[in-house]
């Protein structure tokens, strides 16, 4: 869709919103899997009509506004609406427990949250008065309203529009939305984002992917997770794909029949959901997929290998951080590449930087700028970088430093700028003196217990030591194999002494935990340690 002004090359996403729902009008634009099929014109109409009632319900100065719901067309309006009326919607994670829900309630400063009472009696949160019902609203529409929004979805210029509503007064680095960080490794942060941050983002995937009008996303990341609110909220809304919503990512048959009836083409997803995909999903369901991603965790290529077999199409990894809009590198699947381009996709890595973004490496100690090729910590710049944390400049200060973002993440560079992730600080223990890190031995274990199709049957964390400093935890699921024997294994395939877990430091478990995002709950596993080792308590 080519841009109206030169101003527009930023991506101010309220004004693109408009201009795509509009040259959308009469075909499908947003569906879900209860049953609402929207085009782009009734889409708007929708969004201009929940704004009308916010207007009404919702204090002036009420800048910023929660939202827990699902990944519906509603929930879609709902962001839309309060993106277009100034506002900043917050949406909350549902998949967390009720502390964790009122700290964010409490530090985003959240005098309202959108919701459903049905749905939050399903996943045991509370509200209390802070509830907006989301049915309610609806109920709220006046004849006034409805013939309001009809006129300013298809009369009304655009540009009228935009001056209407303040929308030509957006400024790129205006706050566009706030999200909490999934906890996995601790206390959840306010990142907040930018129109521009997360605009950045957009501009960046249509770069790569070539989006256009044929093109259907699934739509089952949660928008309280990064990954789920740019590329699956506001990739359709600012460009020319439609998307189709449902409310739980490992309802695998349900998405699959979604898939099916709306021929989608691209498929954002985390590794986790793509097992359950392989699992249960009809291979049928998913044979006019074109683009599918693994990204929030580690792709292993025998989840990329099993998903291939059975759909014929490979999925590829991707790399982002909340606190980056959230996406930093990308893997180019082949049906997107452009001939003639250089190579744009390199398994085993999490792809180039996208648009705009550089990469460098540092010594994790110095952080001096390491030579390509060596191992260090993996710096990000570029305009996906966060504004920070919200009302929290101490740690804004600890992770960027001159518009340079530290990831966090232990990575190398090769000549063509692909990024190999090859461990998180989070995710490495100091044993004896030395750095161990966590993903191979998971690894290596699970290949000792005989992982089919990239399935996860052990994890590994760590915990306190007064020998060693610190020691690794071992949670795997029931298996025939004792611990001595797995140990034994490691040891024959080369793995260092230091590294393999002493047989008590196995435990088994019934399920591996893991956020809604479908990550590793890393900080339930170091709790988790903590509490079997300080009980005393071996498998």
């Amino acid at each position: 869709m080519p841009m109206d002004s030169a101003a527009d090359v930023r991506m101010v996403l309220q004004r693109r919103l408009l201009r795509t729902c509009r040259s959308a009008a009469s075909r499908l634009k947003m569906a879900d899997s209860l049953g609402t099929r929207l085009n782009g014109r009734q889409l708007l109409m929708r969004i201009f009509a929940a704004r009308s009632v916010l207007a009404r319900v919702l204090q002036s100065d009420e800048k910023m506004v929660g939202v827990l719901l699902p990944p519906t067309a509603a929930a879609a309006i709902v962001n839309a609406a309060l993106a277009i009326s100034g506002r900043i919607a917050v949406n909350l994670n549902y998949t967390t427990n009720q502390t964790i829900l009122n700290t964010c309630i409490e530090r985003a400063g959240l005098r309202h949250v959108i919701s459903s009472p049905l749905f939050l009696q399903r996943v045991k949160l509370e509200l209390g008065e802070k509830l907006l019902d989301a049915g309610t609203l609806k109920n709220k529409l006046t004849i006034c309203d409805k013939i309001a929004a009809f006129c300013h979805a298809t009369l009304t210029p655009v540009s009228l529009l935009d001056r209407m509503l303040g929308l030509n007064q957006i400024r790129p680095d205006d706050t566009l939305t706030v999200i909490f960080t999934s906890g996995s490794t601790g206390d959840p942060k306010g990142v907040v984002l930018s129109v521009e941050n997360v605009g950045s983002n957009v501009r960046a995937i249509d770069s790569f992917l070539h989006l256009s009008c044929a093109d259907v996303a699934l739509g089952v990341l949660p928008f309280f997770h990064s990954y789920g609110y740019t590329t699956t909220l506001w990739t359709p809304f600012a460009l020319e794909p439609a998307v189709v919503y449902h409310t739980n990512p490992l309802d695998a048959l349900a998405v699959g029949r979604l898939a099916r009836e709306f021929h989608a083409t691209i498929l954002m997803a985390t590794p986790t959901f793509l097992r359950t995909y392989i699992r249960r999903t009809p291979a049928e369901d998913f044979s006019s997929l074109e683009v599918v991603f693994g990204a929030a965790e580690k792709l292993t290529k025998d989840v990329a290998d099993s998903f291939e077999k059975r759909f014929g199409v490979r999925p590829y990894e991707a790399y982002g951080a909340t606190e980056l809009a959230p996406l930093v590198a990308v893997n180019v699947p082949p049906s997107r590449h452009v001939p003639g381009r250089p190579i744009d996709a390199r398994e085993g890595t999490v792809g180039q930087p996208i648009l705009g973004c550089q990469a460098r490496i540092t010594d994790r100690e110095t952080q001096l700028e390491l030579p390509i090729g060596q191992e260090g910590l993996l710096w990000i710049t570029g305009p996906n970088v966060m504004q920070g944390y919200l009302d929290r400049p101490d740690l804004t200060a600890k992770v960027v430093h001159d518009g340079w973002y530290a990831t966090g993440d232990v990575a190398r560079l090769d000549e063509e700028g692909f990024i190999t992730i090859t461990g998180r600080e989070s995710r490495f223990s100091k044993i004896g003196g030395e750095m161990v890190p966590h993903l191979i031995v998971e690894e290596m274990i699970n290949e000792a217990l005989g992982t089919l199709d990239g399935e996860i049957l052990a994890v590994v964390t760590s915990a306190a030591d007064p020998k060693k400093g610190e020691r690794l935890v071992v949670f795997h699921l029931a298996t025939t194999q004792q611990p001595e024997a797995i140990c034994r294994t490691l040891s024959q395939r080369g793995l260092p002494n230091l590294w393999i877990p002493s047989p008590d430091s196995f435990f088994e478990i019934t399920e591996v935990p893991v956020l809604g995002s479908g990550k590793l709950d890393l900080k339930k596993l170091s709790d988790m340690a903590t509490e079997r080792l300080g009980a005393g308590r071996s498998s």
